[in-house]
Parts: structure tokens; sequence; C-alpha cells
């Protein structure tokens, strides 16, 4: 029996990727989770066959999420799904260990597919992603200012981005003050910035935020 885990902090969201799964898997198993913590909890607690976490949710992001789970579960797939474009998050989340990223405006069309995909132990990979993929090979000098972040520095660069106070991403992300500054100061000196503002403004153009 097919177990599958969705994580997403919208009901609604779960409801209906529930639905889309177990018309094609009258008997499967589906898992609830609406934040990271609760996610890894499950994945803990019970031998899940694959995973669809969203990479923003409140607390911990889908892509720290991701990080844990390949840590206590490293054979477990993990489909990452956003609201955000393929280009700019696909292949971070790859590195990261996803076994596939999916857009949410597409995300009904391709979810059967990428689940089949997984379970043959292969990664689900669009057009869009394979091309991208195919012009990094090789490219490093021309990667973007923050595709030259670790993850941990990304999700930070988020936060910030998106206005969030130093002390208020250290509790989100349960780190000190004092650590979150530090990535602070390396993602200034990595991306060549020198405020908040810039980050968001930055963020802003590339729709990461």
């Amino acid at each position: 029996m097919i177990k599958i885990l969705i994580a997403d902090d919208h009901a609604v969201v779960r409801k209906g990727l529930r639905q889309i799964l177990l018309e094609e898997y009258p008997s499967a198993k589906i898992g609830e989770a609406a934040d990271a913590e609760g996610l890894l909890a499950e994945v803990m607690k019970d031998e899940w066959t694959l995973v669809i976490c969203d990479m923003n949710m409140p607390g911990r992001s889908g892509l720290d999420a991701l990080t844990q789970i390949k840590h206590v579960a490293p054979q477990l797939p993990v489909l990452i799904m956003s609201m955000y474009p393929e280009d700019q998050y696909a292949l971070r989340v790859l590195k990261a260990g996803a076994s596939g990223y999916l857009g949410k405006d597409n995300i009904h069309d391709d979810i059967i597919k990428a689940v089949q995909t997984v379970q043959l132990g292969k990664k689900f990979i669009t057009p869009t992603i394979a091309e991208k993929l195919a012009n990094a090979l090789g490219e490093e000098n021309s990667l973007q200012p923050h595709e030259i972040l670790s993850d941990r520095e990304f999700d930070v660069f988020k936060l910030l981005a998106s206005g969030k106070a130093v002390s208020e991403i250290a509790a989100q992300l349960s780190l000190s003050a004092t650590t979150v500054s530090t990535y602070r100061s390396r993602i200034m000196e990595k991306m060549s910035m020198k405020s908040n503002a810039e980050l968001t403004r930055y963020a802003l153009e590339k729709s990461l935020i």
C-alpha cells in the first residue's frame, strides 16, 4: 500500500491533493501535516512511501525540512511544491536531495506523473528544469548572487528580504540572534549588498518572495 504524507499550511491545498491522489490510488494512506515540525514528527513516527512538502510553511521552511528528512530518512523521496517559478527554486531543492519540484500552478496536472516517476526511483524533472540543469553544468561562474548562498543562508536571506527582524528569524528557525546576524553578514558579503532594503529589492526583482 502506498503511503503519502502531504505537508502544507493550507488545509484546502492538502484536501485538494488528497482527493487527486485517492482518485488514482484508492487504497492509499494519506497523511497530513500543517508545518515542518509536524512533518518531521510524522516522518519519525511512520514509514512513508513519499512526502509532498510545500516550500514555504510557518516555522522551518520546506527546504530546511527536506534537509532534516534526508538526515533521518535518506531514502525517502520528497517532492517539493511551491508557488514560486521552478527556474528560481528547482535546482536548489534538487541539489538538497528532493526527488522533484512541482509548481503549484500546474500541480494538479503534474502530481500523479510525479508520484509515478518517483515510485520508479527516478527524479521528476520538467523540460524547464532539465534545461536549467543542462545550462548549470560547468557554469559555476555564471551563478546569480542568490544561487551561491548555502541552503540555510538562502532561508535567512528570504526572511530578511520579507522584512523579518533578526530576532524574529532567530525564533522562527530556532537559532540564536547572534547566529542569524552571522548569516546576515555572510549573505551581504556573498551578494555584495549593504542593506536589507537591497536584499528586498533583489528578491522582488527575481520573484523570490
